[in-house]
C-alpha cells in the first residue's frame, strides 16, 4: 500500500497494469497531450494556476502556495469524492503532473493515506515526453513499410482502409492528423490535434506493430496541415518500396466529388479553399474556377476539380514524389478503375496475398 515512484520508461511498459492513469495537470495541459488512457484530475485548474502564478511573482511565493494549497486541497477533495467513493482498497492508479512534483506529489499522498496502491511517473510528463521523442527515433527503422503513391483522388486513403478491415498493417497518418494533406484538406468539425499529441498519437500507432510484418503508409509531404512528421519517420518511408497506384482521370474526378462531398454541398466553403491557390495558379485562373463552380452546374464543378488535378495537384504531386522519394521510379503499378468498395477490397486482398504476410 502507499505511494511508490516509477520510472517513464518502465510506466510505459505497465500501462495496462494500471486501474486507471491520472493526469494532475490543468485542463489545457491534458488537452495538448497526455499518456494513452489518461483521466484529467485537475489539482489546479488552468484559472487557479494563473492567479497563483500572478500572486507568486507580484506578492508572496510564501502566500501563494498557502492559498495553492488551499485549492489543491479543496479540488482533490472534489475528484476524491465524484471519481473514488466506490473504489476498491485495490484500486491501482498511476499519477503524473508536468514534472512529477508537487501536483501529483499531493494527489498520490491523499489516494496512498486512503489504502489506494499509488504508482507516481517519476519526472512526470516531461519524461513521458522524452520516452516518446526517444522511440520516434528508433522505431521507423525497424519496420518494413510499403508506401502508397499516387496521383491526388486515386483512392489511397480508401485503400489504405480497406487494408486495415482485412488485417494488413496500416499506418493512415492523415487519419491520425485530421487532414487529408492538401488545400482541400481540412475535415469538417475535427480540428486537427496538437503536435504534441499527434505525435503521441503516432508513437502508439509504431508501438503496436509486428516488426515481422509490413506497414502500409501512403506518402506524405513532412507536413499533414499545419502538423510536422516525425523526421525520422520521413526517412524511413522515404527509402522504402513504392506502390503506384493508378485511376483514370475521369474516376478520379468522380472519387473526389464523391468523397468530398462537403464540398459539393457547401460552394461558398470549397471557393474559400481554392483562394488559397491564387499566388500558385494566378487570381484570374482562380476567379474563374470560384465562378464555374458557383453557377451550380454539376458539369462546371467537374470541370474545375478536372482542371485542378491536370493544371495543379498532378505536376505538383509528380515533381514531389521524384524529388523525395528513392524508389519511386521503380514503384509497381497497382491499377484501380475506379473508387468503388469492391474494387479497393479485391486491390486490397491481392496486395496482401502478394506481401507474403496475412493477418496474424
Amino acid at each position: 500500500m502507499g505511494v511508490h515512484r516509477i520510472a517513464a520508461t518502465d510506466a510505459i511498459a505497465r500501462l495496462a497494469e494500471f486501474h486507471a492513469v491520472i493526469d494532475a495537470r490543468s485542463e489545457s495541459e491534458f488537452a495538448e497531450d497526455r499518456l494513452p488512457g489518461a483521466v484529467n484530475w485537475p489539482v489546479l485548474n488552468d484559472a487557479q494556476r494563473a492567479d497563483i502564478g500572478t500572486q507568486y511573482k507580484q506578492v508572496s511565493p510564501f502566500d501563494a502556495r498557502k492559498r495553492g494549497a488551499v485549492m489543491a486541497a479543496r479540488n482533490i477533495a472534489q475528484h476524491i469524492e465524484t471519481h473514488g467513493a466506490a473504489l476498491p482498497r485495490s484500486w491501482k492508479p498511476l499519477v503524473y503532473c508536468w514534472r512529477g512534483g508537487q501536483r501529483s506529489g499531493s494527489l498520490a499522498q491523499v489516494l496512498g493515506e486512503i489504502g489506494f496502491q499509488v504508482q507516481v511517473l517519476e519526472g512526470g510528463y516531461r519524461e513521458f515526453r522524452r520516452a516518446v521523442l526517444a522511440e520516434l527515433a528508433t522505431l521507423p527503422a525497424q519496420l518494413q513499410f510499403h508506401v502508397l503513391c499516387g496521383r491526388t483522388g486515386s483512392a489511397k486513403s480508401r485503400l489504405l482502409q480497406a487494408l486495415a478491415e482485412q488485417g494488413a498493417q496500416v499506418l493512415d497518418l492523415e487519419a491520425l492528423a485530421s487532414h487529408r494533406g492538401s488545400v482541400l484538406g481540412p475535415e469538417p468539425g475535427r480540428p486537427q490535434p496538437s503536435q504534441k499529441s499527434f505525435e503521441t498519437s503516432v508513437w502508439r500507432a509504431l508501438r503496436a506493430f509486428d516488426a515481422a510484418r509490413p506497414v502500409f503508409v501512403e506518402g506524405e509531404s513532412r507536413t499533414i496541415g499545419r502538423l510536422r512528421l516525425p523526421e525520422q519517420l520521413m526517412d524511413a518511408v522515404r527509402q522504402a518500396p513504392c506502390l503506384q497506384v493508378q485511376m483514370p482521370l475521369a474516376a478520379r474526378v468522380q472519387f473526389l466529388l464523391q468523397d468530398y462531398a462537403h464540398f459539393v454541398s457547401d460552394i461558398e466553403s470549397f471557393c474559400g479553399r481554392l483562394a488559397a491557390l491564387r499566388e500558385l495558379r494566378g487570381a484570374a485562373v482562380v476567379a474563374g474556377w470560384q465562378a464555374r463552380a458557383r453557377s451550380g452546374q454539376p458539369v462546371e464543378l467537374a470541370g474545375v476539380v478536372e482542371e485542378l488535378l491536370t493544371l495543379h495537384y498532378d505536376p505538383v504531386y509528380e515533381r514531389s514524389m521524384q524529388r523525395n522519394f528513392a524508389h519511386y521510379g521503380q514503384a509497381r503499378t497497382v491499377a484501380l478503375p475506379d473508387g468503388e468498395p469492391s474494387t479497393l477490397q479485391a486491390a486490397a486482398q491481392q496486395l496482401i496475398g502478394e506481401t507474403g504476410h496475412a493477418a496474424a
